[in-house]
């Protein structure tokens, strides 16, 4: 069947309209402290000490956290585990990994806990932790707030679950047949793209109520597609084509456009430099951001190694997607989200422990040179909704 992806109907945008004046500016960050990098070399933890972060954005160049939970969360993934629905009531995490005893050491092992937070209490608490299939990564919450999609990499699944309030309910489990990474919603709730990282593409879904179809259209994108983002007008969206695997090997990567006005097809790919994963658009859709590691997690022997990352931004002029510039951040750069008036970025920098705070003026933009200070590696961050 054929369809316009990008239709919106007028109620349904003055509903999105309605939702974004009512958006409090919160930020959900979530700290893993069992995965570290010491002298380039991955060393596991035992759990017990993640956390999942309320941060209150009032101030932007003054943030406060307003409630620290001890939840279990990982960096292992796409840094969008995690969301917040539209009327910040509620607040999901997916638990991708746990650490287990290996003779003398830890290793990490896929998990299958999904959190449900109320945000409405003072503070926020974990009040439901739902078990799904095994690794779940990738979330994200419709813009009516009453459906998430879950990308489970070891399921090669999505789990599909209800929003009522607070009551969040695993309602059904899609099969993908392929590792599936990230996920995320066509404005109008009806379609859903998520990305099949080790097959180098991304799949599209019908959404029907609760009920999510595969409708086994897959798309190549560039190499190992390991997020995506989509476009506030829902023409476009962008992946970010992590080229390694999840991680830094020295190579060029691509951030690849996709036309998503039928026929669905990828447009572009913009160049980007090595290891892109974060990826976020501008609220006012005129920019959008990719956020890469450059080896700063690796070996300083590595010819590669960059003792820092970089955001790379990109100009937006409808389906035209161009470079402008790149941003020096901090170490193992990961999340990267917007704030809901569009006027600053944040990064979270994993092995710095920080958020870099960046300035957006147009399409120009620039580092504060602030950083904010989390209790923990910042491996995951999703805004408020805009």
């Amino acid at each position: 069947m054929r369809f316009p992806l990008m239709a919106l109907t007028l109620a349904a945008m003055a509903g999105l309209t309605a939702t974004a004046a009512r958006a409090a500016p919160f930020m959900i960050v979530g700290d893993d402290e069992k995965l570290s990098f010491i002298d380039g070399k991955a060393v596991v933890s035992p759990p017990g000490k993640d956390s999942v972060l309320i941060v209150d954005l009032a101030n932007p160049l003054d943030p406060k956290i307003v409630a620290n939970l001890p939840l279990k969360n990982s960096v292992v993934g796409p840094p969008v585990n995690l969301d917040i629905d539209p009327t910040n009531s509620v607040a999901i995490v997916a638990d991708s990994m746990d650490a287990v005893k290996d003779g003398d050491n830890w290793k990490q092992v896929p998990d299958n806990k999904i959190y449900v937070i109320d945000l409405k209490a003072k503070p926020a608490k974990l009040i439901n932790t739902i078990e799904g299939p095994k690794q779940p990564s990738g979330l994200s919450i419709n813009p009516a707030g009453n459906l998430a999609l879950v990308t489970n990499r070891v399921g090669k699944s999505i789990s599909v679950l209800s929003i009522h309030g607070t009551d969040v309910k695993l309602v059904d489990t899609v099969d993908m047949g392929d590792e599936v990474t990230a996920v995320v919603f066509t404005p109008d709730g009806k379609h859903a793209l998520a990305t099949k990282a080790s097959a180098n593409k991304f799949a599209l879904l019908d959404i029907d109520g609760n009920k999510v179809t595969y409708t086994k259209r897959d798309f190549l994108v560039g190499l190992f597609p390991y997020n995506i983002a989509m476009a506030p007008n829902g023409a476009i969206a962008l992946t970010a084509d992590n080229g390694n695997a999840g991680t830094s090997d020295g190579n060029v990567d691509t951030v690849s456009v996709i036309d998503l006005t039928e026929p669905v097809h990828v447009i572009d790919h913009i160049t980007v430099p090595d290891s892109p994963e974060g990826v976020a658009f501008s609220p006012k859709g005129n920019i959008a951001v990719a956020v890469e590691a450059t080896g700063s997690n690796h070996p300083k022997t590595d010819w590669y190694y960059h003792p820092h990352g970089v955001v790379t931004v990109l100009k937006v002029d409808g389906k035209k997607v161009t470079r402008l510039n790149d941003i020096e951040v901090g170490a193992l750069p990961e999340a990267v989200g917007f704030t809901p008036d569009g006027k600053y970025i944040y990064v979270g920098n994993y092995s710095d422990r920080d958020f870099s705070i960046l300035r957006v003026d147009g399409t120009k933009v620039t580092d504060t040179g602030k950083r904010f200070k989390v209790p923990g590696q910042p491996g995951s961050a999703r805004m408020s909704p805009h």
